[in-house]
């Protein structure tokens, strides 16, 4: 438990802090679509498949925050730092930086309590290696959709 207080703490003021991109309207989506998209994967394979769990594998309050004050922080940071202008090149390295201090991150929320709080079941860090890129470039997709809806309504 005090491992996920830490870094919902961490990622939350890191988030605000830096965050120089996002309005208050794509803040507010990122936060909404992040917990959406967190809810319906979690949905199937935290709570139906065991897969991978937080505490236990029973569903349980004090699991909320983790759905839903721990991850949109990191969406912003990873949009707020995103390299929208420069080379492409540049901008796909971005994603698989990010997905490997992703996945160093899940291997430390891994440890045993108090500062692990992630159970894997069936799931492998492979698996996300592998689904984490797409998650990053859901979240990027969606982000450049919100944007371009605000510059329709000006």
């Amino acid at each position: 438990m005090l491992g996920l207080i830490i870094a919902i703490i961490l990622f939350n003021l890191l988030a605000f802090t830096i965050n120089k991109r996002l309005n208050k309207n794509q803040l507010l989506h990122i936060w909404t679509f992040t917990i959406a998209f967190q809810a319906v994967t979690e949905t199937y394979l935290d709570f139906k498949y065991h897969g991978y769990w937080y505490f236990t594998k029973e569903i349980n309050w004090w699991v909320l925050p983790a759905f839903t004050i721990l991850i949109p922080p990191v969406n912003i940071i990873f949009l707020n730092w995103y390299p929208f202008k420069q080379f492409f090149y540049k901008q796909i390295l971005y994603i698989p930086c990010w997905v490997i201090a992703i996945t160093l991150y899940e291997l430390i929320t891994l440890l045993p309590e108090p500062w692990g709080y992630f159970r894997h079941g069936w799931w492998r860090i492979g698996y996300s290696l592998l689904v984490n890129p797409f998650l990053l470039l859901a979240v990027l997709f969606y982000y450049k959709y919100v944007c371009k809806i605000e510059n329709q309504t000006n």
